[in-house]
């Protein structure tokens, strides 16, 4: 019998590009970037195939410099809604083979095949499903397998595009403590940095640095990297992680990018408000909430969570919303931050009755945020402290 865990990390290659030529095959071979409108920070590439990548075309590289780099470049527009539509049909395929399958981003996810391997190798079991997903979706996929979610997600990009890899603890020493700290999931470009200067230039300097030393330079943050390192990573595959139901969202790109926490907690406070009052106005409450960080370099991260009780009020929305973003973000420069909250359900079936003081309490603010918001459009993020969560900070 298998002891432990045994956790697939399967991440499609290149996804937008690859899902363009699947629709339209005249374009495999070619060197394709997908690319945003040219907008407020001009237009900059998403994703691009393999081919384009050879010439030195890399993601977040803005177009026109792409197309210095590959004169031949053919250059497509992001078609979301096909992107969306192709990962569900995805992920439907994965829970094909199992319930325990948790929507990480529209191109990547977690499955806990534990039960699956017990009469079937790892690998058998990762090439049916690689080949299965070339096969119906003409897509190609990297899977990682390992005893954890992490060392999964290191192990899907050891090798791609069409790459099967094992990560073992037995073998971390070799397998990934050689690698440069900038390579670890979980470790942005500035961190990096800052771990470098100190002397810590691979994953294994991480392993072996005193913990107690690590986290009171890094905190909480640190010592999910020490853990990690290590091999440690106990959080589960969770399927409610992500719903496919209605949503209300709220975003904002920030005049200027963000490095501080409590500037942060602002912009997540007023974008809670407006969140409250849609949910409000529909008259629904929402029991997920999932929080998305762009950073300076464009890097997107999407992380949710799952509640018993109900969400409506702004402090609700804005305390849980802090919570994600406190334990997912690495203190990299903040371009862009948003909250979405879906699994709605109209106020009359919710098992929680609502708390009248509190939903006047909260409506007794909007003046407040409605001038809080001029002054920040005005002025920058930075003019303003809610006073009234400093008061709450200190009455815990």
């Amino acid at each position: 019998m298998r002891k432990g865990k045994i956790i697939f990390h399967v991440d499609m290659n290149s996804f937008y590009a690859s899902v363009e030529m699947a629709e339209h095959p005249e374009l495999r071979g070619k060197p394709l970037a997908i690319a945003g409108k040219v907008e407020d920070r001009r237009g900059i590439v998403v994703t691009s195939s393999y081919e384009a990548r050879a010439h030195g075309v890399k993601t977040t590289m803005q177009v026109w410099e792409a197309k210095r780099k590959c004169p031949g470049l053919i250059v497509k527009p992001p078609h979301f809604d096909l992107y969306r539509s192709v990962s569900r049909k995805l992920f439907a395929l994965l829970r094909s083979y199992t319930d325990q399958v948790e929507r990480v981003s529209i191109d990547e996810g977690y499955m806990d095949v534990t039960s699956l391997t017990e009469d079937r190798h790892p690998v058998q079991l990762a090439q049916a499903i690689q080949q299965q997903i070339k096969d119906q979706l003409a897509l190609p996929c990297s899977i990682g397998i390992a005893p954890n979610k992490f060392m999964a997600k290191m192990a899907s990009d050891m090798k791609k595009p069409m790459g099967i890899t094992i990560l073992r603890k037995r073998e971390m020493h070799k397998t990934l403590w050689p690698l440069p700290v900038s390579e670890m999931h979980g470790v942005g470009k500035k961190t990096a940095e800052k771990l470098v200067n100190i002397g810590i230039k691979t994953i294994g300097d991480i392993a072996h640095y005193p913990k107690a030393a690590f986290v009171e330079q890094f905190g909480k943050y640190g010592e999910r990297l020490h853990e990690r390192a290590n091999g440690y990573d106990p959080r589960e595959v969770d399927p409610e992680a992500e719903s496919e139901f209605k949503s209300i969202s709220q975003s904002t790109t920030l005049p200027r990018d963000i490095q501080d926490e409590e500037e942060a907690r602002l912009v997540l406070h007023r974008l809670a408000y407006r969140l409250s009052r849609k949910l409000k106005e529909k008259r629904s409450l929402a029991y997920q909430l999932s929080i998305a960080i762009r950073y300076s370099d464009w890097k997107n991260i999407s992380r949710a969570k799952t509640v018993q009780q109900p969400l409506q009020t702004t402090e609700d929305i804005a305390q849980l919303a802090f919570q994600i973003f406190s334990t997912h973000w690495n203190g990299e420069p903040i371009r862009l931050l948003g909250i979405t909250v879906q699994a709605l359900e109209p106020v009359t079936k919710a098992s929680k009755q609502l708390d009248l003081f509190t939903y006047e309490q909260d409506a007794s603010k909007e003046p407040l945020f409605n001038v809080l918001q001029d002054l920040e459009d005005k002025y920058g993020s930075s003019v303003v402290r809610l006073g009234i969560d400093d008061k709450q900070e200190k009455g815990k």
